[in-house]
């Protein structure tokens, strides 16, 4: 599926943020949400394999990302960058893994350790992801789709059915139309950008984490203080 994600200028309808929360509802579907390249064809060799499932591979619109490789891969999940402890799972979905990276790396600068993983596939989601976030004091799900149904909501309901008690916060697309900008427009006037990215790890890192989550912020400080009007 093309134009996965924020499209940005093809009109306020036709953003791909709506399709990892409608294909979360249907039965033995399988997802990918390949972050360059090389991982679109990994996973479409992956895809031609199921035979006993429909299986669909999302992709944005615009110039293939550069291939991001991976430390490792655990049970099918890259581990594309390794905090010096263990404070935040930083799960990274499709395209949003170069800023995801990033983020980190800036984390790391502030003192907070973050482990940024990518699960290539997010339906079904590996159990592993279940066994990984054990070590950490929170998890955050950084995707490209909205927030309301979205990976974020899926690995809670994985981690409540498991009896995994970790703070799940996310940052993706409110549940609402986007005006018609270019997409890196839209990733500013939302507050997704490394920076504020940045300041929502250091800030859930050292905030209480029984924090209720549906009280989470999208944002790290004030939503608006970083927003700039849409040109």
């Amino acid at each position: 599926m093309d134009r996965a994600g924020i499209t940005g200028d093809d009109g306020p309808s036709h953003n791909g943020i709506w399709d990892l929360a409608l294909t979360g509802i249907v039965p033995t579907l399988h997802v990918a949400a390949p972050r360059d390249g090389q991982q679109l064809r990994e996973t479409l060799r992956e895809a031609l394999d199921i035979s006993d499932a429909p299986s669909l591979i999302r992709f944005p619109k615009g110039v293939v990302n550069p291939d991001i490789p991976a430390f490792e891969r655990r049970d099918g999940v890259d581990v594309l960058y390794r905090g010096e402890s263990a404070d935040i799972l930083l799960v990274s979905i499709g395209a949003f893994a170069a800023i995801a990276v990033e983020a980190a790396g800036q984390a790391y600068r502030e003192g907070v350790g973050v482990t940024v993983i990518d699960p290539r596939w997010v339906k079904p989601l590996p159990e592993s992801l279940v066994t990984m976030a054990q070590r950490y004091k929170s998890v955050v799900v950084l995707e490209d789709g909205i927030k309301h149904g979205g990976i974020a909501s899926t690995i809670s309901e994985l981690f409540r059915e498991s009896q995994l008690n970790v703070p799940v916060h996310s940052i993706g697309v409110p549940l609402t139309f986007l005006e018609h900008a270019k997409r890196n427009e839209i990733l500013e006037d939302l507050g997704i950008t490394v920076q504020n990215i940045t300041r929502s790890l250091v800030a859930w890192s050292s905030s209480d984490f029984g924090v209720d989550i549906k009280e989470e912020m999208q944002h790290p400080l004030d939503e608006n203080e970083y927003r700039k009007p849409l040109r």
